[in-house]
Parts: structure tokens; sequence; C-alpha cells
């Protein structure tokens, strides 16, 4: 049996969840402490909401002068929610996660409570289970890349992620890959005070007309002008050779719990490789 025509009953896996009513406090905490990148929020044990790490970096950006405590579950702006059966396939599952560029699948039981999820690293195991087509990862890795220097500003990265629709971003200093920034980085807190009360001023004033930024994004983002992409980077990245197979990549995702990895040759930087491109095999 082809494993793309697999039931996705083996696969699920147990979510994360909160209620409706959770604060974005308890959202965060229970992202860092399960060491996941996404919480279901349930309302009597019926899905209502995804909330991810990319969520809850724009939100904090989003408050302003509002505390952190004064955002629940429920205010996230609410998106539409994929589900399948435990009887659908797991090729069907990945087209559904290629299709609309997605991360989790939500499996629901006969009477519509969650059953459970699948997410592309429950996909991207099954490459590691005998009798699946050996990869390298030359053959799905991406060559067109979005990087930035290490002194770069913060905001540039940020503006980076959000205009690309990607989730992690490559510092390559020297054509190598000397660091990688995602929106977990973004996470960790909400922006602490000493980072606003050391800016300067006028910094931030001839920041805030700089074109390509509105009036309303630089009033909450500004006090981050002074830092740089070597602030917040994660030095020394995982890497993979472009001569390995993909099973290479996969164990080393998982070991290090990350969903991308940049590819290089001979130590200089020639792609990346994600687990979203492995999903597409799976679609395909």
């Amino acid at each position: 049996m082809n494993l793309k025509d697999s039931k996705l009953t083996k696969l699920l896996t147990k979510p994360i969840t909160v209620g409706p009513n959770a604060t974005l406090v308890k959202v965060r905490e229970s992202l860092l402490k399960n060491k996941v990148k996404r919480i279901v929020v349930v309302d009597k044990k019926n899905p209502i909401a995804v909330i991810t790490e990319k969520d809850i970096a724009k939100k904090i950006y989003e408050l302003g002068n509002n505390p952190i405590k004064s955002v629940k579950a429920k205010n996230f702006k609410p998106k539409k929610l994929f589900t399948l059966t435990r009887e659908n396939t797991v090729k069907e599952c990945a087209q559904m996660m290629k299709k609309h560029r997605i991360g989790v699948v939500i499996i629901l039981n006969d009477d519509k409570t969650i059953g459970g999820i699948i997410t592309k690293t429950d996909l991207v195991k099954i490459f590691l289970t005998k009798g699946f087509e050996s990869l390298k990862v030359s053959q799905v890795m991406k060559k067109d890349l979005i990087t930035a220097s290490p002194s770069d500003p913060i905001l540039h990265v940020e503006s980076l992620l959000l205009r690309y629709g990607i989730s992690r971003v490559i510092i390559k200093g020297n054509q190598k890959p000397v660091g990688i920034i995602t929106f977990r980085d973004f996470v960790p807190a909400k922006i602490p005070q000493w980072i606003a009360e050391s800016a300067d001023p006028k910094e931030v004033q001839e920041y805030k007309f700089k074109k390509g930024l509105t009036e309303g994004h630089a009033n909450q983002m500004s006090y981050l002008f002074p830092f740089h992409a070597t602030d917040i980077m994660t030095t020394n990245p995982v890497t993979v050779d472009a001569g390995e197979e993909i099973r290479t990549t996969i164990t080393l995702m998982i070991k290090h719990n990350i969903s991308g990895l940049p590819v290089v040759k001979n130590s200089k930087l020639v792609g990346i490789i994600t687990k979203s491109d492995i999903v597409r095999v799976l679609a395909n």
C-alpha cells in the first residue's frame, strides 16, 4: 500500500487547548511550556480557533500601551478552520496544507468535537518509515532565499517575515548562514520596558518618517529601532548539506524542534528546506 494513501488515524496528535476566555499570557505560556507552535481554542470540546506564534507576535505589536492581560483568546481575529476525519488520507491532508498554506489540520469526531490534530511534523515523519522513497535535499529545497544581514534593524527583519508570508529569515554573512530569526524570537514577552527606555527619541522620530512605514506602525514599534538582527537571532543555526537525504533533514528538525534549515554546499548558503517543502512531496 502506498503510504500516501494511508488513513490519518495513526498520525493523530493530541492538541494543546485553551478556552475562549484564556488570556494572551496564558496562551503564550502554554506555547512555551509545551514547546508547540499553535494552540487550539475550544468551546465545550468544539474547536473554534487556532492561535499560532505568528498570531501572538502580531497581537503584541498591536497592543500599543494596552496591557497584555487585556487580550483573551476570543479576541484574536478568527480564521477558517480546516478539518478532516480519520478516514481521510495522508495525501489528502498534505494537499489541504499545500493549497491553503497551513500548518495544522483539525480532525473531527462524528459529533464535530475535536478528535486530534495533524501537523506538518506528523506528516513529514512518514519519510522516516521503511518503504518510502529516498530523496536528496537538493531535490526538495528552495533556492530563492529571503535573507538579511546581522546589522539589519529588527524592524526590517519583521517586515520581511510579514511581507513575504514566511516564518523565518536567514541571517547571512560572507555567503554563509550565521543566524536565523523566526516569529518565535518575537514571542518570549511583550517587548521589555528597558528597550523602550533605551531608544534615542531623535532616532525614533527620524525612523517614523521613513518610506514604507505607517505612522501607526511606527508608534507601536519605534522603540525597536536601535536593535538589530544580531541582537535576537539564533546564532550558529543548524544546517544540512544539499547532498544529504531528506531523512537526515527530518531527523535534525525533530531533534532541534525547528521547522526549517539553511541548506549549504561547501559551507556556502545555497537554499532553504522547510517542513512545507517536504509536505509538498506528499501532496503530489
